[in-house]
């Protein structure tokens, strides 16, 4: 249900908003209003699961560029979603971070307000590539992150015993 506070998004990205739901607010945790997705499920994967909502959350981003999404707008979004990754990949700490960041629903928030102060600038499709690179080369980054954590972790675990 759509309010004045809610106002709907353009049809061509209700796909954005059903699949940022699941990610981020799908279920309710019985007897309270707390709601979560699958992002934080998928987090209890360790790099794998991180991985993969980083992904997700990737196209959804690149979806709202190229549906007119201004270039500060898509930044905004990028910088929620690679902080939902960075903070989102340390164990325990990550995991509760996780459940209430709900960087999806966020960047769906932004591309509403964008919309309804009339800044949708059509086609973003020039700047789809640019926003591609940056994601590969953030993803690239925050996957040598992970090892790097894991290898030091590996080796801190090996020398205590």
């Amino acid at each position: 249900m759509e309010t004045k506070l809610n106002p709907p998004v353009d049809d061509r990205l209700k796909w954005v908003e059903s699949i940022s739901r699941l990610l981020d607010n799908q279920f309710v945790l019985p007897g309270t209003k707390f709601r979560f997705g699958l992002d934080p499920i998928m987090g209890l994967l360790p790099v794998v699961g991180d991985m993969a909502g980083f992904a997700m959350s990737g196209v959804l981003v690149m979806t709202m560029a190229k549906h007119g999404a201004s270039r500060a707008l898509v930044f905004r979004m990028l910088l929620n979603i690679v902080l939902d990754a960075i903070i989102g990949s340390i164990p325990i700490v990550g995991w509760l971070f996780d459940f209430g960041y709900k960087a999806n629903q966020r960047n769906v928030e932004l591309l509403r307000r964008h919309y309804q102060e009339g800044q949708y600038q059509g086609k973003g499709t020039g700047f789809i590539v640019a926003v591609l690179v940056v994601f590969v080369v953030v993803f690239g980054l925050l996957l040598y992150g992970l090892w790097k954590l894991a290898e030091y972790l590996w080796l801190w675990a090996s020398s205590a015993w």
